[in-house]
């Protein structure tokens, strides 16, 4: 199977904007995995698997049922060492550079190394960077982290590049599930200047318009979580045929 990130620079260069579906194994019936995948927006290129916090062994049996019904690659998105599935096609080895906490910097990474150093999996060395989204979110209350405010750019195009400095491969810029508000363009628009690695953008994309919007400002990859169901995101023609 080819490299999920060589893909990912791939597209990127040829010009692709690239969309990421979020699921949550908490929230998700997989005795509806069928129908959850034929109602993806058109436009959508991977989907991600993982939470804050998630019922042992449910990553797994998600990652398998998504896996029988789509071609699509599965990347887990784990909140901790637990949601390593082997069904996936990678993962992404988060590093929470907004925080001081280091059971997220590189405590739970430790951890998962048994698990990881014989898997099949592709290890995506990712910078994960919590933005203030107007609400305190999952992450927060788990990590015991500050969001940066989104005021501070400053501090959050020097925590990216922070990233890209140490190795990252890729950053990830999150509002937070539920976020009242997503992160700026300004901010987008900022770190997209600064690193020269893929950037990855999510938390209150609620409509095609947010969707949009970051994606005008920079980002590569846009992740939502269930907001697709609203509607909005399945009247996604006129995106396809610009993006895809």
């Amino acid at each position: 199977m080819t490299s999920i990130f060589k893909d990912i620079i791939s597209k990127i260069g040829s010009g692709k904007k690239l969309l990421a579906v979020l699921i949550d194994p908490d929230k998700f019936d997989e005795s509806k995995t069928n129908i959850f995948i034929q109602s993806l927006p058109a436009i959508t290129t991977h989907i991600f698997i993982g939470g804050s916090s998630v019922e042992i062994n449910k990553t797994q049996r998600t990652v398998q049922a998504v896996k029988k019904e789509t071609s699509l690659p599965v990347i887990l998105f784990p909140g901790d060492e637990s949601q390593i599935a082997e069904a996936a096609d990678a993962l992404l080895f988060l590093s929470l550079l907004s925080g001081r906490n280091p059971e997220y910097l590189i405590g739970q990474q430790v951890r998962s190394v048994k698990q990881l150093k014989d898997s099949t999996l592709e290890i995506i060395p990712t910078g994960y960077i919590l933005i203030d989204g107007g609400k305190e979110c999952a992450v927060q209350r788990i990590s015991g982290t500050l969001p940066i405010s989104q005021i501070d750019v400053e501090t959050i195009v020097d925590t990216a590049l922070a990233g890209q400095f140490s190795g990252k491969q890729l950053i990830y810029l999150e509002a937070g599930s539920g976020a009242n508000y997503a992160v700026s363009e300004e901010i987008i628009s900022k770190v997209k200047q600064a690193v020269n690695i893929p950037l990855i953008v999510g938390g209150g994309i609620k409509n095609v318009s947010h969707l949009e919007a970051a994606f005008i400002a920079g980002a590569d990859m846009v992740v939502v979580g269930t907001a697709f169901e609203t509607g909005e995101f399945l009247q996604s023609g006129r995106l396809k045929a610009q993006y895809i």
